[in-house]
């Protein structure tokens, strides 16, 4: 299984992102959506599910409906969403979690810490600083995960 991580798109849905949305078994955002209209489009382009949590600059309904994080099923494997890492209110471990996907930074990191991914793939919306346009694929397969970083061209 093939899951597109997003993050901070911020409003801004860069056009390489499409393709890669089509590709997708499922898409999860990890919040900074911006605009309704971003997950209407990833929806209307991915074959699976589009999932998505409420980041910070989401404060306006419909946006503000989005709930602070989300626990997933997919592929065998338990994934934990929410867009600031600095507010996980759980112990992965304890509850099981294979995958932590988180956002807020803008800044790409894929992290193993006691058998536990911790994903932030970046932003895909409006370029921040020097930092990449970037995403992530999460390939599930066998009871395992596996993280590919996506740079985006400028």
């Amino acid at each position: 299984m093939r899951v597109l991580a997003l993050s901070d798109t911020h409003g801004l849905l860069r056009p390489e992102v499409l393709p890669l949305t089509a590709q997708a078994d499922a898409v999860l955002h990890a919040g900074d959506v911006g605009k309704m209209e971003i997950l209407e489009a990833l929806r209307a382009v991915s074959p699976g599910p589009v999932h998505a949590v409420r980041g910070n600059v989401d404060r306006s309904p419909p946006l503000s409906d989005l709930p602070e994080t989300a626990l997933l099923e997919l592929g065998g494997i338990w994934i934990y969403m929410l867009h600031d890492l600095s507010a996980l209110d759980l112990s992965p471990v304890a509850a099981g979690v294979q995958v932590v996907l988180s956002g807020h930074t803008h800044q790409p990191r894929a992290e193993e810490q006691d058998g536990v991914l911790y994903l932030n793939p970046g932003s895909v919306g409006p370029r921040r600083f020097r930092l990449p346009v970037a995403c992530a694929w999460l390939h599930l397969k066998g009871g395992g995960v596996r993280a590919e970083p996506v740079v985006l061209a400028p």
